[in-house]
């Protein structure tokens, strides 16, 4: 059965860090027989310098038919002026509401052979291994807003926070799928001592867990869960929480891994899933052949296992990377004395060799 997917290099060190993560896919089909099918189609910056437009409709169809997306990375200083509407990052929200991406997984993994990277005390570091499953498509960011009006003779401004029982159940349900996938422990987070949207949040999941009966569940309220994420992070091992919470909380859990480079990321569709590393197009290093492709390798092995159901080849991308790291392979963000600094190049042909 073959697999088609599009890849979308976008600006920056998109091309360099996709590239890297291709080479690594076709290694891995080279040895389970995948039969993997890459097209490739323009969006963010580099498309509206070609089309007008960040996000062309070629693009998006493209997206639409294809088994995965392999995404790398929108935005630059060239862009800083252009309209509001066209500026390249439209291209990932046009993408989130075009293939109805309504959760994004983000995993926040360290290795062994970067435990020292972490800003935390190497034994808080080391054996952290969670998800963070972040709803997409609802709450405050999404919910009816005003920016300025008059009452009582002062001046303000709202957003309205808002969930449904449907929307709930479809991200819990996708919570406790991954953590059947991986240790069996879901952590929901919420505010439900002060909100009433998180006291229906609380109340779904707690519904939807009732299918899940080989999975623990737990939950913490938000404050409480970003205190643990810094004091004792390996207790976690599936989180899931609402959009304005989880943008929050997978950015504080990113800084445990002590490199934004290392950081895959997959947002999930009803049917085309699309996967990125979570850092920018870092335009200030671009052409130069020193950006870490490692989170867009990770998210292409996260692209393995949640759209293609290859979990073998995944987990041999997965400890491909695993190998390179633990043989003092270093891109320049993460090289110290001792280690072999290597290229953008270099890292994604140390990875093929290891799958």
């Amino acid at each position: 059965m073959s697999h088609s997917i599009v890849v979308i290099p976008g600006d920056g060190i998109g091309q360099e860090i996709t590239t890297a993560a291709v080479q690594v896919l076709q290694a891995a089909d080279a040895k389970f027989g995948l039969d993997l099918h890459f097209t490739y189609q323009d969006a963010g910056g580099t498309a509206y310098d070609k089309y007008g437009t960040p996000l062309p409709e070629e693009t998006l169809a493209a997206c639409r038919a294809a088994d995965a997306v392999l995404f790398g990375a929108v935005g630059g200083n060239q862009w800083d002026n252009v309209e509001p509407s066209l500026r390249p990052e439209k291209a990932i929200l046009g993408l989130r509401k075009g293939l109805g991406l309504y959760a994004n997984l983000r995993p926040v993994k360290i290795e062994p052979a970067l435990v020292d990277y972490s800003p935390l005390k190497p034994e808080l570091a080391r054996g952290v291994d969670l998800v963070i499953v972040r709803e997409l498509v609802g709450g405050i960011y999404f919910g009816e807003r005003c920016e300025s009006e008059q009452h009582d003779g002062v001046e303000r401004a709202w957003d309205l926070e808002n969930y449904s029982v449907p929307e709930v159940e479809r991200i819990a349900k996708l919570a406790f799928q991954t953590a059947q996938l991986r240790r069996g422990r879901v952590t929901s987070v919420d505010k439900a001592n002060v909100l009433a949207t998180s006291r229906l949040w609380r109340r779904t999941v707690e519904q939807v867990h009732a299918q899940y009966a080989d999975v623990e569940l737990q939950h913490l309220y938000v404050d409480n869960c970003a205190m643990q994420l810094a004091v004792r992070p390996a207790q976690f091992d599936v989180i899931v929480t609402g959009n304005l919470f989880g943008d929050i909380l997978s950015d504080e859990a990113a800084v445990v891994g002590g490199s934004i480079g290392m950081l895959p990321s997959a947002s999930i569709g009803a049917q085309t899933s699309l996967y990125e590393p979570i850092h920018g197009s870092a335009p200030d290093i671009a052409g130069q052949g020193i950006a870490n492709p490692l989170g867009t390798i990770l998210s292409a092995a996260m692209l393995l296992r949640y759209s293609l159901h290859v979990e073998q080849a995944a987990d041999a991308v997965e400890a491909a990377v695993r190998q390179a790291l633990a043989d003092g392979y270093r891109t320049v963000d993460l090289w110290r004395e001792g280690c072999q600094k290597v290229s953008t190049e270099a890292m994604a042909e140390a990875v093929a060799a290891r799958v």
